[in-house]
This record gives structure tokens, sequence and C-alpha cells, in this order.
């Protein structure tokens, strides 16, 4: 990849970046994205370059150079961790200074506290796109009882420390802001909430592609989760309910799109259910599987707009992109009623702090309550709140108008993600720095 940039930046007054780890295929990456196309920054800095699900202009990408011995430092222990980090803060503030650079927005944790740390007379500007109180109890990477308590109390007076020395922190939901502020200490008048948004012109178009090959997949009904493979989606309570499912709606197929440390198990789990599942550069694809493990879909909008139902089991989200982007294709959103994102995006005018316990038919979608975030065998039992989900998805299924209802409110919701709206908010915010 050619390390160069759009323009001579020497001498411009105004230099204005994006701060991210990569260009992965994440809700967070998508965003920058669509920022970089529509708000007017200058370039995108990322520390892995190796990972890029965009097709993005390699003179507007541009990668943070570490020394070779860097590398030998990788993330094995707390003490490569640190000198690995440390590296890194030298260089972003080189890089600053270098380029003259007079305004850095970050996203996602490593890279805010990066951000924030090498703050110069630049404008620094942190996006938040996750409920960090939710993340702490459900993430295993925090560990357990003392670890925790821990690890989670240090963060908070980290975050509550360092990230108030940014000029601006944008959340992506009022979810978000009212936990950083309330459990953080993140000083409220810094903070403001602008959703994410969608390309929703873009999303028309892929939307009508050809499936190709997996036409044979979608020709009957199909339940679809879109998702990283990983405990915060949730997606074995997704399997286990939909088992019960087939044996109302024989031809019911389930679609994972999306890859992650958890593949192994979801996959092993749908064969001990004894259901036929297809896996991504494992098996032979047919139109005679239960399951399918489609892995990361550059275009996931053609999946979505053949589906009948779009499940989303979360545990907990910051915003969760998915949710608009299936509601932009038309498809119906059954979603777990998590911290934080769905009841903003599905049910507006109700109250964002309230979480529901029972099946709450939404306006733009329906609510559902979060199952727990327990891994369950092929052979435990239904608890009730998976039987709660199991009623949800069979009415729906089974009432083709109500479905039809959804589609087409859905795609008046999503309008008010559009793009060119979300991108009048940023530049309002950032022309007040």
């Amino acid at each position: 990849m050619r390390r160069i940039y759009s323009r001579n930046l020497e001498g411009v007054k105004a230099v204005r970046i994006i701060f991210l780890y990569c260009l992965g295929g994440g809700g967070a990456e998508r965003v920058a994205v669509n920022l970089f196309k529509q708000v007017g920054f200058d370039y995108i800095l990322v520390l892995d370059e190796r990972e890029n699900a965009y097709d993005f202009p390699s003179d507007r990408l541009h990668v943070l150079r570490l020394p070779a011995f860097g590398e030998l430092f990788g993330p094995d222990n707390l003490l490569k961790r640190m000198l690995n980090f440390s590296i890194k803060l030298l260089r972003l503030r080189s890089h600053k200074k270098e380029r003259g650079v007079t305004l850095c927005l970050s996203f996602l944790e490593s890279c805010n506290l990066l951000n924030v740390l090498t703050k110069g007379k630049e404008k620094v500007v942190l996006s938040f796109q996750i409920h960090y109180t939710q993340l702490f109890e459900e993430d295993p990477f925090f560990g357990s009882g003392f670890k925790r308590w821990l690890i989670t109390g240090l963060y908070r007076i980290a975050m509550s420390f360092f990230y108030n020395r940014a000029d601006l922190m944008v959340c992506a939901s009022y979810g978000v802001k009212e936990d950083l502020v309330r459990n953080f200490g993140i000083d409220s008048r810094k903070v403001r909430v602008i959703y994410n948004p969608i390309y929703l012109d873009e999303v028309e178009v892929k939307s009508k592609e050809s499936l190709g090959e997996y036409e044979g997949v979608f020709s009957g009904p199909v339940l679809i989760n879109v998702g990283r493979l990983t405990k915060q989606k949730g997606q074995w309570y997704l399997l286990r309910v939909f088992r019960v499912l087939k044996d109302a709606f024989p031809d019911l197929r389930l679609v994972f799109l999306g890859d992650g440390e958890l593949r192994g198990y979801l996959y092993g789990l749908s064969r001990d259910l004894g259901l036929r599942s297809y896996l991504f550069g494992v098996d032979d694809l047919s139109s005679s599987y239960d399951v399918y493990f489609l892995g990361f879909q550059g275009n996931p909008f053609k999946f979505l707009s053949r589906s009948t139902l779009f499940v989303f089991p979360s545990l907990f989200e910051g915003f969760g992109n998915v949710l608009v982007e299936a509601l932009a294709c038309g498809v119906p959103v059954v979603s777990s009623d998590c911290r934080s994102g769905p009841r903003e995006v599905l049910s507006p005018g109700s109250d964002f702090s309230f979480q529901t316990d029972v099946p709450e038919y939404g306006e733009y979608g329906i609510l559902m309550p979060v199952i727990g975030s327990d891994f369950r065998g092929a052979d435990e039992p239904l608890c009730e709140r998976e039987r709660i989900w199991c009623e949800v998805l069979r009415d729906l299924l089974a009432d083709e108008g109500l479905r039809r209802r959804y589609s087409l409110r859905g795609k008046e919701r999503a309008k008010d993600f559009d793009i060119a709206k979300i991108a009048e908010e940023w530049k309002r915010v950032l022309e007040g720095l």
C-alpha cells in the first residue's frame, strides 16, 4: 500500500484527520468511512493496514509508522503492552506535529486514549460507540471477581481524568452518553449525541444486487443475523430458538453474516442441535442446510433485503448500526432491548433508559427482553425468555400482514439516519470548536 497523501499538506492551515485502529468490517469503521466521504476530512490514519474491508482510496489512507523493533513488543503481556503503547504515543504525537494536524477525530477505546494523551494545540474529538458499563460486566477480557473490580475501577478513574481533556466527545446514542456522564465522570458539557449515518442511496442499489451462488439459500423463509460472532451478540440463543421454530416451519433457514472468535463454538452448537450446518471455507455450499455461516460479506444489504426477519439478540450495544441497515432494506426487525441503541432506533418516542422484560411492539420494530449472558449447550432446556422469543418469532413468521407493516415503517425510519442529515449535524458540531 502506498503511504502518500492526496495533497501537499505543507502550508495548509487546517488538517483534519480520522484516527482508528484499522478499516475492518465493524460498525465503527463503517461510520468513520461514511463521515470521511461526507464531512470533509483530509485522510484516515490507521494503526494496522492489513485489515481493510473497504474500497478506500490509497492516497487518503495513511498508516502510523512504527519503528521496526516496535513489532517485537507485541501484546503478549502487560510489560510488552505498555512498551508498545508508549511507542504508539510517541509516534502519534510526532505525526500530528509533522503533518500540522488541527483536528483529530478518533474511534474506539485504544485510539481514543492515544488521541487524548497526545493532545497538543489541535482539537481532539472522541467518538464513543459502546455502552461501557455493560461492556465491563459482560466482556470476558475484564475477568471476574476482584480482577474485574480492579480493572474496571482503574478504567473509570482513567476515563474521568483523561477523557475530559478532549475538546468534544460524540456519543452514538443517548444511552451511551448517560452511561459516560453518570458512571464515568465525563463532563456533560463536552458531550454531544449524533446517531450513526447510513448511505440510503447506496443501500438501495446494493440491496438489489444478485445473490449469485447464494440464491438457493433464500428460496424460502430466512431469519438473518449480521455481526461479529462474539459473546456480545448472543447468537447462541438464536440457534437454540431456531431449533424450536424449525418444528413449526420446516423450510425455515437461519443465516449468519460475520466472523469472530465464537465461530467454532456456534458451528458446533448448531450441529449438536441436530441442524444441518454450513460453514464458509469448510463445507460445500448447497440449499440443503438449515443454518448458514457465510462469514463477512462486503455487501450485507443484498442478503438483508431477501430475508424474512432480522433477529438481533445482542447482550449490549452502543447504537446498533445494522438495525438501521436492516430497516433500510425493508426487513422487519426483532431486537433485544439491550443497552443501548435499539430502543432509540425502534421506539424513538419512548424513554431510552427503560428496559423491557416482555415483548414490546414498537413503532418501527419489536423490542424483546435480553435473554442473558450464559453460554448454553444443546441439551439444556430453553429458559423462559428464550421461549418468549420463540413465541414472538413464530407469530411474526405466520403474520405476513404484520411483517409488511413493519417493513414499510422501517424504511421510513431509516431516512432519519441518512448521511446527508447526519453529516450536517457533524459539520455544525465541528465548526463550533
